[in-house]
């Protein structure tokens, strides 16, 4: 009889023990999965032309390494002022996202936004302002990492 209740308060703490421990995985991987971000660049290949790029120096998130690249679709309006840019934010081996850039050429303030990628960057959202100069611009904003087809809860 007191075999029994032993087993059965063992079971009952093994089973909670497993339940706290999925719960803080949980919460870990999805505090993970959002957060602030905090890049440098620099523009040295970029001319104003469609296709040229800017190259990432410094980043807070693993799946954006330094030595990726940003590519402009669009030609920078030099008449107007602006660049104003569908963006690839590649990040090597297939792990793209893909967003838009419009940048004040006059005050290099740039605001960027992200809807998703593929590879390590799947589900990728960020929204980024931009500043500084051509030699060492910098990207900050918020980041979140989202399945496809889901809502944004907060």
């Amino acid at each position: 009889m007191k075999t029994i209740r032993i087993q059965t308060l063992f079971v009952r703490l093994l089973v909670a023990g497993l339940v706290v421990l999925t719960l803080s995985l949980s919460v870990s991987a999805a505090s993970g999965r959002r957060g602030k971000l905090h890049m440098t660049k620099e523009c040295s290949q970029y001319t104003g032309a469609a296709g040229d790029f800017c190259t990432i120096t410094s980043s807070n998130l693993a799946a954006i390494a330094v030595g990726s690249k940003i590519f402009y679709d669009q030609q920078a309006g030099i008449p107007t002022g602006f660049v104003d840019s569908n963006v690839v934010l590649d990040a090597g081996n297939g792990n793209k996202a893909v967003g838009r850039c419009t940048l004040d050429l006059m005050t290099n303030l740039a605001l960027c936004t992200f809807s998703d990628g593929t590879g390590t960057l799947r589900g990728f959202h960020a929204r980024v302002d931009g500043s500084g100069t051509f030699a060492e611009y910098h990207w900050d904003g918020t980041y979140t990492f989202k399945e496809p087809g889901t809502e944004e809860r907060d």
